[in-house]
């Protein structure tokens, strides 16, 4: 049934573009290179204002990550996590393994692990929201670039832009033929294959196919069960297609068609690796084992995962001269299930209820009152349209204005290992219209001023295994009006200044997991957020070094909450008062030499939270050691005052590359990057076990390049340290941790054709 929906939309949105574009028809763009100046900084272009604009002109804060910096973070077989504080202002962490990611920007997510929960900072991918977490988890690989907006985009983006939003462009067919295949291998058996293949198969159609395979072996033993090499793998699969027609030089139209194939393990939750009054991993961590029973029958399935995922979208835009008409249609699904042992281990305690000490041997890390195992699936599809229309020319003002409509529908099943399986659904329709407005003052001075409309309607309906019953529907609706007002001031030909006010919102949200467990649906209100930054962008030094900076406060009316784990295991929505935000971020680039390379960013963020009334239900393992003021019965506390949860206060990031040529043809070239994560608390109250300061990652490469025959060879290491990193905690049965991936070397070849 959501299916026939889907394609329905999609044959009347398709039907619309047809009338459009049936006279006109499309262009695949060439690429214009010009020759690398290596004595100085390479410009850099991005599209964050949905018009292509060199970064230094755009009133925003914006990082980008591209090319060689992009691709090393990821040679390790890392997932879309491995972007967490890469860049000064974003984090993201997961305890949905490589299916669900959650990002946090200048210190604004959201914790909730339901695979309904909405973000406030969006992922749009080829020009397509992704607004599903598990939708978010699509892999990186032939990436242009990757630009990271920071602060609230509800102009041009809409609802669930908080934070901020992630663009994530794809290389594009082009032309001329070009090719390549990257090979790399590494310890943990890792085997990663990437390449394309693209060029004109006629005057008109160009074409580009690009295709990803990446897998690890299973590293982690399984002590209660006695398996060796029991989980801890993935194989992750992925293609894109791209087609791109220019019938006239008026049309160009681009077809996308993607698809994904996840196996693996889920998230790895490790029982009693915090002592309590500490947060220092202790003697019950062992990175190499953990101690999973996974149900009462010890059937030890080791967490596993598995998702699919397919998609397209057509874009079409036809220049009528003063202005030109672009369509956007595309459609996402994805389908697939995660289970995980959330004790972390096996309980072992004959005077509870659950006794799952079913085999012989260690009983695991430490006391684990009764075991606990939950899987989730979801079955989710979208559907988007966007039809816009821009002015073109050079005149002092320039304009776009649109519509925007979204419809999804999302069936998840929860599988506590006692009761049957629950079963929600819910439905998300919005549209909204849209403008935005740029206008030079003076050669120097730019004035852009942005408007939203948005109607946002969501439902929920289910069956609830614990009460034997239909759950009660919900259905809400909101509408808002968003906008931005900012300013750009040119003090020179080389640096300049910006000012943006903000205003933004992330929708209603409900939240349906607690059905499975003998609970009702919670409900949040929309979160409304008013921002205000300022900035400079300068390029000095004859274009050697480029430095950028914002400062930024924000205030979020009613911030919507996840309450998650605390005395009842429970996970539910609330709204807070007030959510206050404030801080900066500075991002350089310096071209030390010709050989030379350093990049280096920094960022604080002060978040705290206002509500003098809100309670959070705290620990109930009795193991963890809350800090705030606790209710009269103590199984609450008061939060007012917290850090928001996952919200870094410090982020700095560095990377260094020197080269040294080798005749006139090739280089020898090291690389390094660090990134290092500041107080960090996990939770929305705090306790003396569950935050973290001073962690951080260092990776390496070395290799050769040589540039007459198009092809490199590298050694790389990732975490090669070998941090022990807490990532996420569990606290309602005991002290669970996640920790981040072990250190790994490996080597990659790639080899480029044209």
């Amino acid at each position: 049934m959501k299916t026939t929906k889907i394609m329905k939309k999609a044959a009347i949105a398709l039907s619309i573009q047809a009338a459009l574009f049936t006279s006109f028809a499309t262009f695949a763009a060439e690429d214009v290179v010009e020759k690398k100046d290596d004595s100085k900084l390479e410009k850099i272009t991005v599209t964050a204002l949905k018009r292509t604009q060199s970064i230094q002109d755009v009133p925003l804060s914006i990082a980008t990550l591209s090319g060689e910096k992009f691709e090393n973070i990821l040679a390790g077989g890392d997932d879309i996590l491995a972007l967490a504080t890469r860049v000064p202002g974003l984090y993201a962490e997961s305890s949905n393994g490589r299916a669900a990611p959650r990002f946090y920007m200048r210190g604004l997510g959201n914790t909730d692990f339901d695979l309904a929960a909405s973000q406030p900072v969006s992922i749009i991918m080829d020009e397509v929201v992704m607004e599903n977490v598990v939708l978010k988890s699509f892999p990186l690989f032939d990436m242009d670039q990757v630009e990271i907006i920071r602060g609230p985009q509800g102009s041009l983006f809409g609802r669930n832009t908080t934070a901020g939003v992630i663009k994530f462009t794809s290389r594009k067919p082009t032309d001329d033929f070009e090719a390549y295949v990257k090979a790399g291998v590494g310890t943990y058996g890792l085997v990663n294959l990437e390449g394309a293949v693209g060029g004109g198969l006629t005057d008109e159609l160009s074409a580009r196919l690009s295709v990803l395979s990446q897998s690890k072996d299973d590293w982690i033993d399984n002590g209660y069960t006695g398996e060796d090499n029991a989980l801890g793998g993935h194989k992750d699969q992925a293609f894109r297609l791209q087609l791109a027609y220019k019938p006239t030089n008026e049309l160009d139209m681009l077809f996308n068609v993607h698809s994904r194939s996840l196996e693996g393990t889920s998230s790895v939750f490790r029982a009693n690796i915090l002592t309590t009054g500490s947060n220092e991993l202790n003697e019950n961590y062992d990175r190499d084992t953990v101690w999973f029973d996974e149900g009462v029958d010890a059937s030890g399935d080791n967490n596993p995962q598995s998702f699919d995922s397919d998609g397209w979208s057509l874009t079409a835009n036809y220049d009528f001269g003063d202005f030109t008409l672009t369509s956007i249609t595309a459609s996402e699904s994805a389908k697939g299930y995660s289970l995980g042992d959330i004790d972390g281990g096996n309980g072992c305690d004959d005077s509870v209820l659950w006794d799952s000490c079913f085999v012989p041997g260690d009983s695991g890390p430490g006391y684990i009152p009764f075991t606990s195992n939950t899987q989730d699936a979801a079955d989710v599809d979208q559907f988007t349209q966007e039809i816009r229309l821009s002015s073109n020319g050079d005149n002092n003002y320039s304009w776009q204005t649109g519509v925007f409509y979204f419809d999804s529908e999302l069936e998840v099943a929860t599988s506590p290992f006692f009761i049957p399986t629950s079963t929600v659904n819910q439905t998300n329709t919005t549209w909204a219209v849209f403008g935005q407005g740029t206008y030079d003052v003076t050669d120097m001075t730019t004035i852009v001023a942005g408007l939203r409309y948005t109607e946002d309607e969501k439902g929920l309906t289910g069956y609830s295994s614990g009460f034997d019953a239909d759950v009660t529907p919900i259905d809400l609706s909101d509408n808002q009006v968003s906008w931005e007002l900012m300013a750009n001031h040119k003090l020179d030909a080389d640096m300049s200044l910006y000012a943006r006010v903000s205003n933004g919102f992330r929708a209603q949200s409900i939240q349906g997991r607690d059905v499975a467990f003998f609970g009702t649906p919670s409900v949040a209100e929309s979160e409304t957020i008013m921002s205000y930054e300022a900035g400079f962008k300068s390029d000095l030094f004859n274009n050697t070094v480029r430095l950028n900076g914002a400062v930024f406060h924000y205030t979020i009316d009613d911030i919507q909450l996840t309450a998650v784990g605390g005395n009842g295991n429970s996970i539910g929505l609330t709204n807070a008062g007030k959510g206050v935000g404030t801080g900066f971020e500075l991002d350089s680039e310096i071209r030390v030499t010709e050989d030379f390379l350093v990049t280096a960013g920094f960022s604080y963020n002060k978040t705290e939270l206002q509500d003098k009334d809100l309670l959070i239900g705290i620990c109930g393992s009795g193991q963890c050691t809350p800090t705030d003021p606790l209710s009269a019965d103590g199984t609450s506390a008061y939060v007012d005052g917290n850090p928001f949860p996952n919200a870094p206060e410090t982020i700095f990031t560095l990377t260094g590359r020197y080269a040294l040529p080798i005749g006139d043809s090739g280089e020898m070239f090291v690389y390094s990057d660090y990134a290092y994560q500041g107080e960090t608390s996990l939770f929305i109250y705090q306790t003396e076990e569950y935050v973290t300061d001073g962690q951080f990652e260092l990776g390496l490469r070395i290799g050769y390049v040589n540039y007459d025959m198009d092809y490199e060879v590298a050694l790389f290491g990732r975490n090669i340290t070998d941090e022990d990193n807490l990532k996420a905690g569990i606290d309602f049965n005991n002290n669970t941790g996640v920790v981040n991936e072990p250190a790994i070397w490996g080597v990659e070849f790639k080899k480029t054709f044209f």
